[in-house]
């Protein structure tokens, strides 16, 4: 979940590592770190500080660090306080090793016992500590590589790696388990990172490494093997996206320009994926159509917002290839009894690619025999790379920690899916898809006309701002809907929020209506929208504010609520990808209003790259 970049070349390094950490500070804020071989003392220069990266910069601008090789992170705590001493770089006794890592390191304690009987000295609560410590330890003969490839072996956990000496001033290592990590490909010099944005300002090949890999970068040279010391040859991939696409470019927050960035990424997303006869071309696939027709039913995979898109991909896979499907949040999918196997098509869904419990269910998944199909936006992830096919999302990278336009990108991915299965199994006919297509294309112009009222949105979320407590209701295809705009505003506002099933409303929730609590209600039109209404009469009769998301021309609503949002009109089984919008732009101005941190709440990151 932490920012890790490193940097060896011809250039001043500590501009270098600074620009790309805050392009990763989304990965974790609570403190950072840089250390910097200098370039004729030929010693290590470390500075860090708890708090953003904005702390760090000020005071490198005070007492700059000189050098043209180094590395740098960006925190997000899990073993000890976001403190100066727990932040990172570690440096060994002497301080002639410092290191970066992403991950846990699951025996440290048991490392550390006997590190400290030997005479090791340690500064920090860290698990990661015990890893620059070994690396001396093993040192005084070998190697720096040798030494790390040593130390690596003892390691239970995950690790994404960034190594520099004093003694090899000419070198950087990193090395991955369960954490990503890529390297940037330049000319006259190489980078490390956790993302490709950290270093897309000065390349764009990258090496994606993989699992159990070691990577020694000097400025001229790349060489990548196993943990053994067996080399492995790998080709760079060249990114096609520019670095604009993970700046704010004028917007306030990353968060408001990924919401307002919507309407043509599913725009693009169906030009890209619908042929010319109405087909849908998922080159991606690589799944055999024979493996598909066996399909019996489906499970999904997935964490947080992604497991709400997979909760509406259930309704749409359900209603449209007629398959039985489960969902399941991927921490209770890889521990439980899996009753799977070649018959159950494995859906994994991620916006990183590299959320470690969706990560572990997969590998559960395909011990049992089932073919993983994984939705991911991220080019290279480790899901990709686990997975038997994917369907690529192509939403550009997202920088805001709530998601917004991934969600909404990963839900085009089931709705294409779905019709692509549908034919495969006869279950619809190519006209009957055609016409489903051809109002799915709506669906961005649709968006837009939302998008044109963001300040009557803002407005009313600002009059609900000063409520304690918030309520989401939805049913049938929205009931997700409800979930995922009150994950929304617990994310950003951290104002407690519930999203609910409208027909459970009377089996508990409806004990907390009162006037102090808004209640949002999702009701466009629908084959269930007269029992929605009937809800939002209970709510009235118990002086509930009530917000209505609702569809042009309906005027039933507009009598009984003053607060209404307006969407226009599609058909019901297309309406998440509308009735989200409205509900982030209340999340996000609601938390404008409060003065929260709306792209970096706190405690949270964008990757969740640990258990």
């Amino acid at each position: 979940m932490c920012g890790i970049i490193g940097y060896v070349g011809n250039r001043p390094a500590q501009d270098i590592l600074l620009s790309g950490l805050k392009r990763l500070e989304y990965r974790g804020y609570d403190s950072s770190g840089i250390s910097v071989i200098h370039s004729e003392k030929n010693k290590i220069s470390t500075r860090k500080s708890p708090g953003k990266i904005a702390v760090l910069e000020s005071s490198l601008k005070k007492k700059p660090l000189s050098g043209i090789i180094g590395i740098a992170h960006s925190r997000w705590a899990t073993h000890g306080a976001p403190t100066q001493a727990n932040a990172h770089p570690h440096q060994d006794c002497k301080g002639g090793i410092a290191i970066v890592h992403n991950g846990i390191i699951e025996n440290y304690a048991s490392l550390k016992s006997s590190l400290i009987k030997e005479g090791h000295r340690f500064k920090s609560q860290t698990d990661t500590e015990v890893i620059v410590h070994l690396i001396e330890k093993f040192y005084k003969r070998i190697p720096l590589e040798e030494a790390v490839r040593k130390t690596l072996r003892l390691l239970d956990g995950s690790f994404a790696l960034g190594v520099i000496s004093s003694r090899e001033p000419d070198k950087l290592i990193g090395a991955r388990l369960g954490s990503p990590l890529i390297v940037g490909v330049g000319k006259g010099e190489n980078f490390l990172a956790s993302d490709v944005p950290a270093v897309l300002d000065s390349t764009k090949e990258v090496v994606f490494l993989e699992e159990n890999e070691l990577a020694v970068l000097t400025k001229d040279s790349l060489k990548i093997t196993d943990l053994n010391g067996r080399p492995i040859s790998r080709n760079s991939v060249r990114i096609t996206w520019d670095i604009a696409h993970a700046e704010m470019q004028g917007y306030k927050h990353f968060m408001l320009k990924e919401i307002n960035e919507q309407p043509g990424i599913i725009e693009n997303i169906l030009k890209m994926r619908i042929g010319p006869e109405a087909q849908v071309i998922l080159e991606e696939l690589e799944i055999p159509q024979a493996v598909f027709k066996k399909i019996k039913n489906i499970s999904v995979v997935a964490c947080g917002t992604a497991y709400h898109a997979g909760l509406v991909g259930k309704y749409i896979l359900e209603e449209i290839c007629k398959v039985p499907v489960n969902v399941d949040v991927s921490s209770e999918f890889r521990y439980r009894g899996l009753l799977i196997g070649q018959d159950t098509l494995v859906i994994a869904v991620s916006q990183s690619g590299e959320t470690a419990d969706t990560l572990a269910g997969v590998k559960e998944a395909r011990k049992r025999g089932a073919p993983v199909l994984s939705i991911c936006n991220v080019l290279g992830s480790s899901l990709t790379r686990e997975s038997d096919g994917v369907i690529y999302t192509y939403a550009g990278p997202e920088i805001g920690v709530a998601s917004t336009k991934a969600y909404t990108a990963q839900l085009a991915a089931f709705y294409l899916l779905a019709f692509y299965l549908a034919e495969l199994k006869g279950v619809l006919s190519r006209e009957k898809i055609a016409s489903l297509l051809c109002e799915l294309k709506k669906i961005p112009k649709a968006q837009e006309e939302i998008l044109k009222n963001q300040a009557a949105i803002a407005t009313l979320a600002k009059r609900h701002s000063h409520l304690g407590s918030f309520l989401y209701l939805g049913r049938h295809i929205n009931y997700p809907s409800a979930l995922e705009g009150a994950l929304k505003l617990k994310e950003i506002s951290y104002i407690p929020a519930e999203g609910y099933a409208a027909g459970e409303m009377k089996h508990g929730p409806i004990a907390l209506i009162d006037e102090y609590r808004a209640v949002v209600c999702i009701n466009p039109y629908s084959h269930v929208y007269e029992k929605m209404v009937s809800n939002i009469q209970e709510i009235r009769a118990r002086r509930g504010k009530i917000i209505a998301i609702a569809s042009f021309g309906d005027e039933k609503l507009k009598e009984q609520i003053k607060e209404v949002i307006y969407i226009p009109g599609c058909p019901e089984i297309f309406s998440p990808l509308l009735t989200v919008l409205p509900l982030q732009l209340i999340a996000y101005h609601i938390a404008v209003k409060r003065g929260c941190d709306v792209d970096q709440p706190r405690n949270l990151a964008k990757s969740v790259t640990v258990e």
